[in-house]
């Protein structure tokens, strides 16, 4: 077998998990009585099929990209950021506060702030995790997960306290200037600016790891950290630059849902695009055109899921569980590359 049809056989990994994730699906469904063939007719031609099944699809697509390029990033180094859903809410908690108190400022320049904000707060929010691995080992995942409810919880206080609207119907912000709001760029749909960021940050991620040293010595991070201490290279700086961006870039997701769509803070704004990120790395192999794909993938299902449940009685939790089963198939065929012989084990550049 030459080098390039190995090559194909591993990008056709993700494809084998989703494929088997979905045929398992569909035996469920049928356990339950239901056509399997219909629903995931109805999930896919509900996402895709008319002006607002695509919007609903690309806005849900959109924090999507910008969470799973937060997490391959960090696991492109070897930091295993499982913390995004609560830097997500702490990105969306600095764009409402720019929004909200950055008073007599074009748009132009209020947009920018308020991402900045976003990002900022959500770099904060990764920098403790990432501190605590670069500097004292302590692991990642742990303190990734306690930060991520902390977030959650101090946006639930945000909201009911310091930020709350008042007569507003339940826990929420007033709704940030109209000079912090992205614009929308498809009419007469929910498609906002948020859609050609999250896609210029894919081709500069891309670019990023391909041609630059930076993206090299990210990659050679996450290979070899030992090796890269032995080489010169300061591991902690390298280690606390990866968690920060990783982290301002799940802001970012967050900051894209408020600004873009919500126009306000409220607790539970996420609906766990958080922890669907970690998924969609995995599925994309950290690969930031991959992470398009995947996202698309997971918008499709979040946009359709409402319509398969109205018309064939399948339950939203359905989607939930073809999410869990590609993230268990992915998993397999990670394990299957380490078993496979040794002149099959070719990893794409």
């Amino acid at each position: 077998m030459n080098r390039t049809a190995k090559r194909v056989l591993v990008a056709l990994n993700p494809l084998w998990a989703v494929g088997t994730a979905l045929l398992l699906g569909a035996g469920i469904i049928s356990l339950a009585g239901l056509d399997p063939l219909k629903a995931y007719y109805v999930l896919f031609w509900g996402a895709f099929s008319d002006l607002y099944g695509i919007s609903t699809t690309l806005v849900k697509t959109i924090p999507l990209i910008f969470a799973g390029l937060a997490v391959s990033l960090a696991f492109k180094g070897g930091f295993f950021n499982v913390g995004g859903e609560g830097q997500l809410y702490l990105g969306g908690l600095g764009a409402t506060l720019v929004g909200l108190y950055v008073d007599g400022m074009p748009a132009i320049l209020h947009i920018p702030l308020a991402l900045m904000g976003g990002f900022a707060a959500g770099a904060l929010w990764a920098s403790i995790p990432g501190y605590l691995k670069a500097r004292h080992d302590i692991n990642e995942i742990i303190t990734c997960i306690f930060m991520h409810f902390i977030g959650i919880f101090l946006i639930e206080y945000m909201t009911s306290g310091p930020l709350f609207e008042p007569g507003a119907p339940a826990a929420m912000s007033p709704e940030i200037k109209k000079s912090a709001q992205l614009p929308i760029i498809i009419p007469n749909t929910d498609v906002h600016l948020g859609l050609l960021l999250c896609l210029f940050l894919v081709l500069a991620m891309h670019v990023v790891f391909k041609r630059t040293t930076f993206g090299f010595q990210i990659t050679a991070l996450g290979l070899n950290p030992t090796a890269c201490r032995y080489a010169g290279m300061n591991t902690t700086r390298s280690m606390m630059i990866l968690a920060c961006m990783s982290g301002g870039l799940a802001g970012i997701a967050g900051a894209s849902e408020i600004m873009g769509l919500k126009h306000r803070l409220f607790d539970s704004f996420s609906p766990g695009y958080g922890l669907d990120a970690i998924v969609i790395a995995f599925l994309a192999r950290s690969h930031p055109i991959g992470v398009m794909v995947a996202s698309l993938f997971f918008g499709a299902l979040r946009s359709g899921a409402g319509m398969m449940q109205r018309a064939t009685g399948v339950p939203t939790t359905a989607v939930l569980a073809i999410q869990g089963l590609v993230i268990l198939f992915v998993t397999i065929s990670l394990v299957l590359r380490e078993w496979r012989p040794k002149w099959f084990r070719v990893e794409p550049n």
